[in-house]
């Protein structure tokens, strides 16, 4: 198997070495971590909305906006 060197910082370190299970190389978990989430082009399309659960978080938004639109 091919590596590679790369350097990331003491706080990359410990964040991957919390996220790392026990029986687990760092190269696993940044494969599971990435892994995951996927590309966020992936996601678009995935969500079967009906209309009436557009028009409940098109009615959310709006509300959020106007009461940050106030609160500037």
């Amino acid at each position: 198997m091919v590596s590679k060197t790369i350097t990331i910082s003491e706080n990359a370190y410990y964040a991957l070495q919390r996220e790392k299970l026990e029986h687990e190389s760092f190269s696993d978990v940044i494969i599971r971590l990435t892994k995951r989430f996927g590309k966020i082009m992936e996601s678009f399309g995935k969500w079967d909305m009906s209309d009436e659960e557009e028009a409940m978080i098109k009615n959310d938004l709006d509300e959020a906006w106007a009461s940050w639109s106030k609160e500037l």
